[in-house]
């Protein structure tokens, strides 16, 4: 059953219902989730650029007072202490350029202040076997150390349950951690940006709020929309070699 049909020259054009109805549907489903992708991407193009902000943004000085999680993440941060290297943990499975390593965390003792700031100090290659753990210098006395407030609840790949093995953890558990350590932790991971002599890699990523996925999610859904639509157009239209005049209706 055809609900129209229109002539150009030799050109007919004649959809069939249920067909066009079947693309009317997809189309609004694939262009609706379109411009869903394209909203969330220009939410977290607001959200990078809170980001870049608090990156440029002059350090916050970390005393005796708890730090506001929210307001302290991904600002840059200044804090005086001693490191306290019987709590020293390393993440297992952190990969650089390919090489498998760990990350160094060690809590710093903040100085005039009942609060330790666990620090991410930097990366470390696996030495000739994973039942040889690297043991990179911690420094010693009172140290300034400069760096970014994290979120200490980024997860990574991790095996099942898999349980901390002495120093080695598959993940950070802050909540455990505290737990384990017995200290009171301000509520962020300062990833150290200061160089304290001790080998470790510190090339931290710049924080990214996902924009580039969202815009490619966006492009998929909308390329996927102009298909549909090309295609019912070209199996709706037939070449009549016939040739002759037939009133659109």
């Amino acid at each position: 059953m055809h609900r129209m049909s229109l002539r150009v020259g030799r050109w007919r054009f004649a959809p069939t219902l249920w067909p066009t109805l079947a693309t009317a549907v997809l189309l609004a489903l694939t262009l609706s989730l379109g411009n869903w992708q394209r909203e969330r991407a220009d939410t977290k193009r607001a959200l990078q650029a809170r980001y870049d902000a608090a990156r440029a943004a002059a350090p916050v000085r970390v005393g005796s007072a708890p730090l506001e999680r929210d307001a302290a993440l991904h600002r840059r941060l200044v804090v005086e202490g001693v490191f306290d290297d019987a709590h020293t943990i390393l993440l297992d499975n952190r990969v650089v350029d390919g090489v498998a390593g760990y990350h160094v965390l060690t809590p710093l003792r903040v100085e005039g202040a009942p609060f330790a700031v666990l620090v991410n100090r930097g990366w470390v290659p696996v030495g000739r076997s994973r039942a040889e753990l690297p043991a990179p210098p911690t420094p010693t006395g009172r140290l300034r150390l400069e760096g970014m407030a994290v979120d200490p609840h980024t997860r990574f790949v991790e095996l099942g349950d898999a349980a901390p093995q002495g120093r080695v953890w598959q993940n950070l558990d802050f909540a455990r951690y505290a737990q384990v350590t017995g200290l009171h932790l301000q509520p962020v991971v300062l990833q150290q940006t200061s160089d304290t002599g001790d080998g470790l890699r510190r090339d931290w990523p710049r924080p990214d709020a996902g924009v580039d996925t969202h815009v490619s999610y966006a492009f998929q859904w909308y390329s996927l929309a102009t298909t549909l639509l090309v295609l019912w157009l070209v199996m709706n239209v037939s070449h009549d070699r016939r040739g002759g005049a037939e009133p659109a209706t």
